[in-house]
């Protein structure tokens, strides 16, 4: 017997770790870019953190597009 998992659950598990990887990445963009001065550092973590952001949105329109929808 297997673990049946549905398409939602997947993708809202799928977006919240994409999230976390692209804050984490972020991060680590910004403190290089404070340890190296090195611009092109800075320029990835914003862009990660803005990356972030766009996940955060279109998981709050993800989950309303699809309130009616169980999870398993």
């Amino acid at each position: 017997m297997g673990i049946a998992v549905s398409l939602k659950a997947f993708h809202i598990f799928f977006i919240f770790v994409s999230t976390a990887l692209s804050v984490g990445f972020g991060a680590w963009g910004v403190r290089d870019y404070l340890h190296s001065g090195d611009t092109l550092n800075l320029a990835m973590g914003v862009g990660a953190f803005a990356g972030g952001a766009l996940l955060v949105w279109y998981s709050k329109w993800f989950l309303r597009k699809l309130k009616d929808v169980s999870y398993l």
